[in-house]
């Protein structure tokens, strides 16, 4: 486990969430408490451990009232890997069977890559140290006919130009070469060497096994002319790359996938087999059929190595308007024991967003808009306008949740963002009759609404 996850309690979860998602209380506890039980799995006796498995969830709510929000923020929390799919996808032709595998494909993808990041980080150091004296081989070679590099001289001895490429060095640490133009050679994958292989079951695991077995074919040298700065942190990270242990890094990858990752399965309401239309929807039912193994705990191969998926903690997610958790097959229902009621946002829910939460819609149209020079402030009868029409136009319209925000802020600043570049530096002040001028109107037409909102 991280040290991240080890530390925090499920009221400290549920804290971390609060800075990013409003209410919600019963969804956060739900997984603030899965969280902490992997933890609590990693210290019971080993024979009792495996037998522990994670309490799947599923969230039912409206869209854009948090679901996935709370889920992909749950896995920054404890750098768990994490991927998103959407089910509702598998029920087209030709992905049945092979979507559903790749599902655990890519979470081992996800598991690599915070996994290489972490390998990297702790080899930087000397990565940089051999960047800069690949950077000092560029800006002086070495002397000598067998045009050896600097540091590979067979005899250990120093090149005549020593002392020019310590004061080459010195310069090259005070960043006064940072603008000089340097060719490197930097290795660049080559993109699965155009290999295609027609949709189905299988062909995924084959198309891996190929793409490992060819991979080093899949790689070549290119030369480019970059600045010196850009120089060293290309080969800076051709050389962590170079000194990661690969083979560590993937079984650490394969640990964390099988024993940390989540999944997080959403619109799960959109396969649901429902009784009245049993027959049509028999293709629905299939595709539960093919997530049961997954979710039940399977082995899947990767071209990692085989992945566990007795202890990955599966999240679904749906708003289950025409479909109930009970449509969904008995035994696909047993692997998600926990289910939590998400609630529909109110007024007061789009204020608090717009207000607290951490890098909100406000803040972050303050700092786009700050980069022209021109700053905005909104009055809190402004924010109360701006929830007010977001509220009123879920009401009459489709329920989109807290997305609706986005439809209107960016139709309240349209004008302002088209001509801040031109305005010149000044202070805008964004008040409750600026909100209404702008997107007031546009409630008092549902056909214009609907279209514009």
């Amino acid at each position: 486990m991280t040290a991240v996850n080890a530390s925090m309690t499920p009221r400290q979860v549920v804290e971390a969430l609060d800075r990013f998602i409003i209410g919600q209380h019963l969804a956060k506890r739900a997984v603030a408490i899965a969280m902490r039980n992997r933890w609590r799995r990693q210290h019971v006796e080993e024979g009792l451990r495996e037998e522990i498995s994670p309490k799947n969830i599923i969230m039912v709510g409206p869209t854009g009232v948090g679901k996935t929000e709370i889920a992909r923020r749950l896995a920054r929390l404890c750098r768990a890997p994490f991927v998103k799919v959407e089910v509702s996808k598998f029920t087209e032709v030709g992905y049945v069977g092979r979507d559903v595998d790749s599902v655990v494909r890519d979470l081992v993808e996800a598991s690599v890559q915070i996994v290489r990041e972490e390998f990297e980080r702790d080899v930087r150091t000397q990565a940089e140290r051999n960047a800069e004296e690949r950077i000092l081989d560029l800006l002086l070679p070495p002397t000598g006919s067998g045009g050896a590099a600097y540091t590979d001289r067979a005899d250990g001895s120093a090149p005549a130009n020593e002392a020019s490429r310590e004061r080459l060095r010195s310069l090259l640490q005070a960043g006064k070469l940072e603008s000089r133009e340097v060719e490197v050679e930097i290795s660049e994958e080559q993109g699965g060497l155009g290999l295609e292989l027609m949709p189905g079951a299988g062909n995924a695991q084959l198309g891996d096994q190929l793409q490992s077995l060819l991979g080093p074919l899949g790689r070549r040298k290119k030369r480019r002319t970059v600045p010196v700065g850009e120089a060293r942190r290309l080969l800076a990270k051709e050389e962590a790359a170079n000194l990661v242990d690969k083979e560590a890094l993937h079984r650490e990858a394969v640990r964390r996938a099988e024993e940390l990752g989540m999944v997080f399965l959403d619109e799960i309401d959109k396969i649901c087999a429902r009784a009245e239309q049993r027959g049509a929807d028999i293709s629905r039912e299939g595709v539960q059929r093919d997530l049961l193994p997954l979710v039940e705990g399977s082995t899947v191969t990767t071209k990692y190595g085989t992945v566990r998926t007795d202890h990955v903690l599966f999240i679904a997610a749906g708003a289950f308007h025409l479909a109930q958790v009970s449509d969904l097959i008995p035994e696909l229902q047993g692997r998600f024991p926990i289910r939590v009621q998400l609630d529909s946002l109110t007024k007061e829910d789009f204020v608090r967003v717009l207000k607290e939460t951490e890098n909100s819609l406000l803040r972050q149209y303050e700092a786009l808009l700050g980069t022209e020079e021109v700053r905005i402030e909104f009055d809190d009868a402004a924010v109360e306008a701006i929830a007010d029409v977001a509220y009123e136009a879920n009401t009459m319209l489709e329920n989109i949740g807290a997305r609706r925000l986005h439809t209107v802020i960016e139709r309240v600043l349209e004008e302002l963002s088209f001509e801040a570049s031109e305005i010149g530096a000044q202070t805008v002040k964004i008040t409750a009759q600026y909100v209404k001028d702008r997107v007031g109107t546009l409630l008092e037409s549902r056909d214009l609404s609907r279209h514009i909102l």
